[in-house]
C-alpha cells in the first residue's frame, strides 16, 4: 500500500508541447507588411512591362492592401542579369499574409520579363520608403571613357613621320 500512496503522492509532469489533448494551435491571419523591390527587363517593349505592373498589382491588391508604389525607372545594375545591364526598378509597399507571399514567389517566378524580385517583412519602427532616387545617368557604349581612350591613345604605336622633310 506504501507503493501505491508514492505513486500517486507524486506530483504530475506537464504534458510536452503538442501533447496534451486540449492545446491547440489555432492560425490566425496576420497582416504584415513587406516590401517588393522588382526589377522587370527594360528591353521587354512598354507594354509588355504594364502587363507585368498591372498583374503584380492585382496580386497584391487581391491578397493584401498597396500601402505605397514607387517607379524608380531604367537604372544600371550592379552585374548583369540574364546578359542584361539595365533594369527598370519599382518599389512596392504592401500588407499581406503568407499566403500572399507563397503566390506572389510563384507568379514572379514564372512571369517573363522580371529579372529579379525580392520581398523583405519590414518591422512596424521601419523608415518609410526612400524617395525616388534621381535617375542614374547611363553609361554610352558609343562614348570611351576618358580614361581608357587616354590609355589606349599612350599605348598606341607612335606615327611613322612624314617622308618629305629634308
Amino acid at each position: 500500500m506504501t507503493l501505491l500512496l508514492l505513486a500517486v503522492s507524486r506530483p504530475l509532469k506537464p504534458p510536452h508541447a503538442g501533447t496534451h489533448p486540449l492545446a491547440a494551435i489555432v492560425p490566425r491571419p496576420m497582416q504584415r507588411l513587406y516590401d517588393l523591390m522588382l526589377l522587370i527587363d527594360s528591353s521587354a517593349p512598354e507594354e509588355r512591362q504594364r502587363e507585368i505592373i498591372a498583374e503584380v498589382e492585382s496580386l497584391l491588391g487581391s491578397g493584401g492592401t498597396i500601402v505605397s508604389a514607387h517607379d524608380w525607372g531604367v537604372r544600371r545594375t550592379t552585374f548583369e542579369i540574364d546578359h542584361r545591364p539595365e533594369a527598370a526598378y519599382h518599389l512596392y509597399q504592401f500588407e499581406g499574409e503568407s499566403s500572399l507571399l507563397d503566390r506572389l514567389n510563384h507568379s514572379l517566378k514564372i512571369t517573363d520579363g522580371v529579372l529579379r524580385h525580392r520581398v523583405i517583412r519590414q518591422d512596424s519602427s521601419s523608415p518609410p520608403p526612400p524617395p525616388s532616387p534621381d535617375p542614374a545617368p547611363l553609361r554610352r557604349d558609343d562614348e570611351p571613357d576618358g580614361r581608357v581612350a587616354a590609355r589606349a591613345a599612350a599605348d598606341a604605336p607612335p606615327e611613322p613621320a612624314d617622308a618629305t622633310t629634308e
